[in-house]
């Protein structure tokens, strides 16, 4: 379970027996808090994940988040520092240390672009793809085999390291029960088409009280831009078809991005 945790004075805790110094709030949303927080054994910056457990069933989710991050070494999922349950009351808080990465995420990233007018240049579409692509086959290939898939895969989700790789997070959305990669495969392509237009493909239907759910059912239709070659909206179009069966998998869309490209692509 991990060693006990206690707050040793205002401002302060001890995870792990190393003493870790409250610096701000990062967020929070519905029954978890996201702290940052700097080792004062090391001066390194963490955030400090905390998840308030009503019941039996919250620890045991939590617990399995946390097992689900141990499972991984990989330069594309995010690695757990520590992990500890905490006793308030009658309740439990699950506190877990993260790597604190300063330029948020993929959608931050996103923004900022076009706050200024600008895009993900192809290159680093690409790259980044690349990087998604990887952290996901290890999903897929760790104990579960294929049965395994990021069931809440979007650029929120995607945290930026300082060289600008992809991360993956909240593992807790990781589905281990029957096969979820055609739905892994048409979020990747909204995570594509999100880097390449500044904005997720049904942004516009929500936005005007549409259905999405049905929306998702029609071919999506992919804006022409002078700033993509035909062979990314080719890429994009094969993720996003309505057919799962005829979506590309995790090892092929790997292995047009790391070998030479077809023209265009680069």
């Amino acid at each position: 379970m991990g060693h006990a945790l206690c707050v040793c004075s205002r401002g302060t805790v001890i995870i792990d027996n190393k003493r870790y110094l409250f610096i701000q709030k990062l967020g929070e949303g519905g029954f978890s808090y996201v702290d940052l927080v700097e080792g004062l054994h090391d001066g390194h910056f963490y955030a400090l994940k905390r998840i308030l457990c009503h019941e039996q069933q919250d620890r045991e989710e939590a617990q399995r988040e946390a097992d689900m991050h141990r499972l991984f070494s990989h330069p594309n999922i995010l690695r757990l520092v520590a992990y500890c349950l905490r006793e308030r009351g009658a309740k439990h808080e699950a506190w877990l240390l993260l790597p604190f990465f300063k330029r948020g995420t993929l959608w931050n990233e996103i923004e900022r672009l076009k706050d200024k007018g600008n895009f993900l240049t192809e290159d680093q579409i690409l790259w980044l793809l690349l990087g998604i692509c990887r952290g996901l086959e290890a999903i897929h290939a760790k104990a579960f085999l294929s049965r395994d898939a990021h069931r809440d895969l979007k650029p929120t989700n995607i945290l930026l390291g300082d060289e600008g790789q992809p991360v993956l997070m909240d593992l807790a959305c990781i589905n281990v029960e029957g096969s979820r990669q055609a739905l892994t495969l048409q979020s990747l392509g909204c995570v594509l088409y999100a880097m390449m237009f500044g904005e997720g493909p049904y942004d516009m239907v929500f936005q005007k009280g549409d259905s999405v759910a049905l929306a998702v059912q029609n071919q999506l239709s992919i804006p022409q831009s002078p700033r993509h070659s035909s062979a990314l909206r080719q890429l994009l179009a094969s993720m996003m078809t309505v057919d799962p069966h005829q979506r590309p998998h995790i090892p092929l869309l790997l292995s047009q991005l790391a070998c030479p490209p077809l023209p265009g692509l680069l």
